[in-house]
């Protein structure tokens, strides 16, 4: 067989030195345009989470520092990032944990205060939301897909639009400076959100279920007990924790209703007064927002999988 001129080329380009005849060889690889932009776009994507991750956690490693500092230390140097071993101190916590009594400043009984006022919140807004939300999306009734908007509408309403009315209604009734009467506000606050979110969540359990149920003898509230609560127990907790985190961090009702007691005071409160304080040095006070801030760090990491994932279940149906 013979090679005609034209052919000759290619096999030339096709053979590579020292190579058999008619193996190819791969041109080099050239810089397109989409290569480069995908390059630039992935470093840009780390550049950018980098920037926010710092502009994140530095307040909170800042707040952290001072509160390690003594006072006279970051007086000497206020811009440093780093605490010398001979300056670290924990006296500032010990300060801030200390009953009033001691010359402490008392956050160990406001944290008591605080956890149980968003527990009780807690239990008292998802015993009323569940049956509320399993009601909107599984009865049939005139008016349900309205009911459910104007639960959520009236979540949108500031809340120092009901601060007085409040205030007045639980003066009248004897509840203000009590630790029951905020629980009542903070469930009024958090269960439209919590009705709306479980909502969500029931709708995606399959009718088939619970019809298999009523079939076998239960009655709605069984079904709902045995068959629809745990399937909904991912979304329920995440519930619960969002409706922790609100009543962990208010801060305008637990002023209104608990400001002549200080024993009843929550830790968001406590806080407000170490810094309207002079007397209150800066590193007691950073102190102070660290024992704020860290319990709920701590559950939102311990909890955050099943956070995000009770957060987004519902969002899909079928």
């Amino acid at each position: 067989m013979t090679t005609t001129p034209r052919e000759a080329p290619i096999a030339e380009q096709a053979a590579p030195k020292g190579g058999a005849p008619g193996t190819m060889v791969r041109s080099p690889r050239k810089w397109s345009a989409d290569r480069i932009q995908r390059r630039v776009l992935g470093i840009l994507r780390w550049v950018v989470m980098g920037l926010f991750l710092l502009a994140t956690l530095f307040p909170f490693y800042y707040m952290l520092l001072l509160s390690i500092r003594p006072i006279a230390s970051l007086l000497r140097d206020p811009g440093s990032l780093i605490v010398a071993v001979e300056d670290f101190t924990l006296s500032t916590y010990a300060e801030v944990l200390a009953p009033q009594s001691q010359g402490g400043q008392g956050f160990l009984s406001f944290l008591g205060n605080s956890l149980f006022v968003a527990i009780g919140s807690v239990l008292v807004a998802l015993l009323i939301a569940i049956p509320g939300a399993y009601a909107i999306a599984r009865l049939p009734f005139f008016g349900r897909r309205k009911i459910s908007a104007l639960f959520l509408a009236t979540y949108l309403f500031p809340a120092i639009v009901l601060a007085i009315p409040l205030f007045v209604l639980f003066t009248r009734i004897g509840l203000r400076g009590s630790l029951f009467g905020l629980i009542f506000v903070y469930t009024a606050q958090t269960v439209p959100v919590a009705i709306y979110m479980l909502r969500n969540y029931f709708e995606t359990v399959p009718e088939s279920i619970e019809e298999a149920g009523l079939v076998d003898g239960l009655s709605r509230l069984g079904v709902l007990r045995r068959i629809s609560l745990p399937l909904a127990t991912p979304s329920i907790m995440a519930t619960g924790l969002f409706i922790f985190m609100i009543a962990w961090n208010e801060f305008l009702f637990a002023l209104l209703f608990l400001i002549d007691k200080r024993d009843q005071w929550t830790v968001s409160l406590g806080l407000a007064s170490l810094s309207g304080s002079i007397e209150v040095p800066t590193t007691v006070l950073m102190a102070g927002s660290v024992v704020l801030t860290l319990p709920i760090i701590v559950l939102f990491f311990a909890t955050e999988r099943l956070l995000t994932g009770g957060l987004t279940a519902g969002a899909e149906k079928g």
